[in-house]
């Protein structure tokens, strides 16, 4: 595929866009605002050289917090902008920074509405986190001279196999990269095999800085907000954390609780998307589970209550905090699972499913250090919640692991503070 059949596709595509949004609208409110942006068109001002940083989404922004500080305290004549795709995100940075940064949302891959959001916010520097490729926008930066990096990358096989069927677009967009930070050196060789070779004039500037994730610090109010939330729960009960659920895990892992037969476990539910705290209301009302919403929780957890439903944003800190263990999702469904890097941070015993290919690193390093179990199904979680709460001395052990291992892969942070000081 060339960049001309793509951007075909996409100017194909773009009708639809208005449709989608309001779709998504009827679910999430935040949908409907600012498509203005999405199109290219921007009233946000800009009073002086600008460093941008696009993340997808809340996973992205918080793993870039870390960055963006240092950056700041590096270049304080530069104002930093953040884009994102998702209102989730927006709202992340929103709670990290406030009005220390601006924020929009990243338009269409057009090359009208990417020459808009150029010419509008002209950065001296940019950073897609992950693997954020968009070949309009790659182009866009590379015509303008401005340096374009690709970091903390990561690459799967499985996207790699995707990526590798689009052909002539993906490597020419990967070659005009000014430079990439991959997390792990398995990454960086998909990356280079991506984008037609290791050697001669096809070679990318390609690092392996590690995972900027490992560099984000717990907020300094987060352990005393989840004491404050575990005596809400009940100092003397059992709490065990699902965290970031996917479609179907709810399910799946309420019957691993049944199953475990926890006495006095209470069990604490925080989808990933906000927009599914009602379905997930539902399925509990069906199945018959006494269950509270924490955003209706004002006093202690009643002890018929089995399940707290976490409908707030911003408090995944606290309720890891707030929990004995921690089971992460997106990995009992095949959707590569979520970041297990701030549950270790905060000294919990991790679970996590068999589908973990968007960290498959993360995940390796915490299995190998034992402040992760990895279980396959449903009966290998229930098994792992009954030896975990029937032995405290364990769970202590994996928390102390879990604390050692989260610090002991630090420093991407500084490692592309310094690739960015050779560019801007």
């Amino acid at each position: 595929m060339s960049r001309t059949i793509y951007s075909l596709l996409i100017y194909l595509l773009l009708p639809f866009a208005p449709l989608r949004l309001l779709w998504r609208g009827l679910r999430q409110r935040e949908y409907l605002q600012h498509w203005g942006e999405r199109f290219g068109f921007f009233s946000v001002p800009v009073s002086g050289p600008v460093i941008w940083m696009h993340c997808v989404s809340v996973g992205e922004t918080r793993g870039a917090a870390p960055l963006i500080r240092e950056l700041q305290q590096r270049y304080p004549k530069h104002q930093i902008l953040f884009t994102h795709a998702t209102p989730t995100g927006r709202d992340a940075g929103q709670q990290l920074f406030g009005d220390q940064v601006l924020r929009c949302y990243l338009p269409y891959d057009t090359p009208g509405a990417v020459a808009r959001f150029l010419q509008h916010f002209q950065p001296s520097l940019g950073l897609l986190m992950e693997t954020e490729l968009w070949f309009n926008l790659i182009a866009g930066c590379k015509v303008r001279n401005i340096p374009l990096l690709l970091v903390n990358a990561r690459l799967s096989e499985k996207s790699a196999r995707g990526y590798a069927r689009l052909g002539a677009v993906v490597s020419d967009g990967l070659r005009e990269l000014t430079a990439i930070a991959a997390q792990t050196a398995q990454d960086a060789s998909r990356l280079q095999a991506l984008a037609g070779g290791e050697d001669g004039e096809n070679a990318l500037a390609v690092e392996v800085a590690g995972n900027l994730k490992f560099d984000v610090t717990p907020p300094a109010s987060a352990a005393a907000s989840g004491d404050e939330l575990r005596h809400l729960f009940g100092r003397n009960r059992a709490v065990f954390l699902a965290a970031s659920t996917r479609d179907g895990e709810e399910s799946m892992i309420l019957d691993a609780v049944a199953a475990a037969a926890v006495p006095r476990l209470l069990t604490v539910i925080v989808p990933r998307h906000p927009q599914r705290f009602d379905e997930v209301a539902n399925l509990l009302t069906r199945r018959g589970i006494h269950f509270v919403r924490r955003s209706r929780l004002d006093t202690g957890v009643p002890a018929n209550v089995q399940v707290v439903l976490g409908d707030s944003m911003g408090e995944m800190f606290t309720y890891y905090a707030a929990c004995d263990v921690a089971f992460i999702g997106g990995s009992l469904q095949p959707l590569g699972g979520q970041n297990l890097i701030e549950a270790a941070a905060m000294s919990k015993p991790v679970l996590i499913g068999p589908h973990t290919f968007n960290f498959a690193a993360a995940t390796e390093m915490a299995v190998a250090a034992h402040a992760a179990w990895q279980v396959r199904d449903i009966a290998g979680l229930a098994a792992a919640l009954q030896r975990l709460y029937g032995d405290p001395e364990l769970r202590q052990t994996m928390s102390w692991k879990a604390l050692e291992f989260s610090t002991s892969a630090g420093g991407a942070t500084q490692r592309v503070v310094e690739m960015v000081s050779r560019y801007l």
